[in-house]
Parts: structure tokens; sequence; C-alpha cells
């Protein structure tokens, strides 16, 4: 939405660092985590290239550098998903960051879209790095193995189902979900294209053990990355209204009825459930008997699917309610 002056006058006096308290982000790494990245490990000599992809909200925060560490001696194409939820506006300086970064071979992409454009580019990508790089030295008949790999929740298994429907005409190999953990294990090989024969290698979500501190932390669970009771739904919604205020996005005020924007979270979400008719009437017991009054509806100031708050899927990515509305949180993260 349009800022205006009266908007920037209410948000001057916001929160401008967030306190995160003395709350430290679970180090999720559960068992099939390190199975998982043993057994990408021993697949790797089978390996021809080696697909990265991330979350395009956040292309600067959250890599695993693990993968880095483990995995980077294969030609890499890394792949910028869910472009749909993203402001790409800045892509160029995007790109130009992640060259600086050492990454030269970036692909933007919604596997979720029909007919996504980006998606037909891999093939002919990743054949070219292969193709060029020092160490091929193939017969030309030969097939492909390449490896999908990524944090939790960033489109693994829908990038695989996107190159197979769009190489094969052929319906899902790998199972989607809208929570990470979904994919436990490095399954059997996926052909994704005839002409040359190729194969997809899906694998789990990896995160690093240890997260490198809690913001970092804070930007993968609003993108899915980590389940949300891991951290607290009540911190990911609050730190999702600090980043929206920060950056001046202030859509939520129109579209949830607000007089101003808030840096209150409780008074936000109260305002957005009864927007969306999240409430009830209740029995309130008092010193002069029971007494009926309205409150929250169960969950609706949570961030499950269809509760209000973080229904920011421009934000989020979980299968809530959309706003409509990119929420460009690329930049600073």
């Amino acid at each position: 939405m349009r800022i205006s002056h009266t908007l920037l006058n209410a948000s001057s006096k916001f929160r401008t660092v967030f306190d995160f308290g003395e709350r430290q982000v679970a180090h999720w790494f559960p068992g099939h985590m390190a199975k998982g990245l043993k057994q990408m490990r021993a697949s790797l000599r089978k390996v021809d290239c080696i697909i990265e992809i991330h979350d395009a909200r956040i292309p600067f925060s959250g890599r695993n550098p693990l993968f880095q560490e483990n995995l980077d001696v294969r030609p890499h194409l890394l792949i910028l998903n869910k472009m749909d939820l993203a402001d790409t506006s800045d892509k160029m300086s995007i790109l130009k960051q992640l060259e600086r970064d050492g990454v030269k071979n970036v692909l933007l992409t919604d596997c979720l879209k029909q007919r996504d454009t980006s998606v037909k580019k891999i093939i002919p990508l990743v054949i070219d790095l292969i193709e060029n790089a020092p160490r091929f030295h193939r017969e030309e008949n030969r097939s492909y193995c390449l490896m999908v790999i990524g944090v939790p929740n960033v489109g693994k298994s829908s990038l695989i189902n996107a190159i197979r429907r769009t190489n094969l005409k052929k319906g899902k190999a790998s199972r989607v979900g809208g929570e990470p953990g979904i994919t436990k294990a490095v399954l059997t090989k996926i052909q994704v294209c005839e002409r040359p024969v190729i194969h997809l290698l899906d694998t789990p979500g990896v995160l690093p053990p240890k997260i490198e501190n809690v913001e970092t932390g804070m930007k993968l669970a609003l993108c899915g990355t980590i389940l949300d009771h891991l951290v607290g739904e009540d911190i990911i919604a609050d730190y999702l209204l600090f980043s929206l205020n920060r950056l001046q996005r202030f859509g939520y005020v129109e579209r949830y009825d607000l007089e101003t924007p808030s840096d209150d979270i409780q008074h936000v979400l109260k305002c957005i459930a009864v927007k969306l008719g999240k409430t009830q009437r209740v029995k309130a017991i008092t010193g002069v008997g029971s007494q009926g009054t309205w409150g929250l509806s169960q969950g609706a100031s949570g961030t499950r699917q269809g509760t209000p708050w973080t229904g920011c899927q421009s934000i989020t990515g979980h299968n809530h309610i959309h706003t409509h509305t990119p929420i460009h949180i690329i930049q600073t993260f």
C-alpha cells in the first residue's frame, strides 16, 4: 500500500531492535538429518551435478554451510524457489551479491506454477555445467545423475515434480508437504528426462546442527523451515510484525481494518480475529455470577493453518491465508 505521512508518523516510535530475551532457537537436527547428510556424502561419487534449492525470500540467510563444506565438489546450481512470494524488484542486486559470494549459477523459480519458464531452463543449464566441468570425461550416451539439496521446506520435492512434469509430462514422483521434514531419507533415482536420460536424487532437508544466531533462526522459522512450536508461535508472530513495520510494509493495516500501524502483537491479533470472525461467546465467572463475554476463538492468535496472523503467505510460505501482496524481506535478510 502507499505509505502516507500518517503511517510513517505512527510508526516512528516503534521498536528498532527486536528483543529475543533469553530465547534460543532450537537446534533442530533430528536423526534423519544426520543420516541424510551421511547418505548424501556416500552418494556423491555417482552424482554429476548438485542442485541446491533455497527460499527466494531469504537468499542471504540460512543456507547450510555443511553443503559447501561437504558437497561442493561437483558442478553447482542454486535455485531460489517460491519467487511468487518474494518481491524480486531488485533481482539484479541479489544476483550480483550472490556472485560476489561465489555463487555464479542462479535461477529463480516458482515450482508450483504449471508453466514456469525458469523450470524449463534447469535441464539445459545443468547439462552445460556438467559437460563444461574440468573433471567431465564421459561417454557421449551416458546418463546423468543429479542431487537436489537444501534446508527443510524450500520445495525440493516440488522442484523434482516440476522438472518431471515439464520434461516427461508425468505426474508427481516425490511426496510434497507444507511443513519441514516430509522427505526423511535419500530416495532412489527418479527419472526426469529422456534425452538425455537424467535422474534426480531427492534428499531430506538438512539444517546445520547449530544455527549461527537467533535472528537467522527466526527468519528460517518465518519461512516454515523450522517447526513453529520449536521456536514459539507467539514470538514468530511478533517477529513478523516487527519485520513488516521495520520495512514499512503496512498492508496489514488496510487489510485487517486497523486504524494505524501497531507495534503491539496482541492488539493486532485481536483486530485480525475480529475481522476474520475468529471470536466466540464464552462465559466468565465473576463475583456476581457468570457473565457472557466475547473472546478469541481457539487458535485465533496462533500461526496454524486457517488462523489469521501468519496467514501472510507472502512471508511464511505456509498454506495460510494469502495476502496477495508480496512482502519484500529479501534485501535485509
